[in-house]
């Protein structure tokens, strides 16, 4: 864990700052890099984010990527929904709503990059693949920023900004502008 950790007290109860603003500009800065070695030098991409915090880390990762030759040629977010912010189940199947940008957006033959906040169980990467491959995408690259390791399906991101193994029932909230005010990790511990 990081040196700037810290226990901060809240009526849920107990919340640890992990990654804070600025080691997380760092992280994406990585994940820009690792990101580029996998794309076609040069290429444009169409670059989806996942509702609601996968879409403005997205729009974060366009501008390293560019500095690094990848141009986002095409943007559009995707709601997918499976659990509530608690984890608790919404969905018993994963809900996909495309808007009028994604529908009508021609990702025949094309670069797809997936971006999401969170990889929990792989419901949501895998519903995003599923629909992303059905429209013809020639290639789907994945990019979270948090892998929690608990997949219970056969799906993985291709890059991931940080591994975080926390206890069974407590929750990662990733905190993301313009959806809160700082962007930062934070765990709230179980049964706080």
């Amino acid at each position: 864990m990081p040196n700037s950790a810290r226990t901060l007290a809240t009526n849920n109860g107990a919340r640890l700052c992990l990654y804070d603003d600025r080691q997380l500009a760092a992280v994406l800065e990585s994940m820009a890099a690792r990101l580029a070695s996998l794309l076609p030098a040069g290429g444009d991409i169409v670059l989806v984010g996942v509702l609601r915090r996968g879409a403005p880390l997205a729009g974060l990762l366009t501008e390293p990527l560019g500095r690094l030759g990848i141009r986002c040629a095409e943007r559009f977010d995707l709601e997918v929904k499976r659990y509530a912010d608690d984890l608790s189940l919404l969905y018993p199947q994963t809900l996909l709503r495309e808007n009028d940008v994604a529908s009508g957006a021609n990702l025949a033959g094309k670069t797809v990059v997936v971006v999401d906040d969170v990889l929990y169980r792989g419901h949501s990467l895998l519903r995003v693949v599923q629909y992303l491959a059905a429209r013809g995408a020639a290639v789907i690259r994945s990019a979270v920023l948090v892998d929690r390791g608990v997949g219970v399906l056969p799906v993985h991101a291709d890059v991931i900004g940080v591994r975080l193994q926390v206890a069974s029932g407590s929750i990662i909230e990733v905190q993301v502008p313009p959806y809160e005010t700082d962007f930062r990790i934070e765990l709230v511990a179980a049964g706080g």
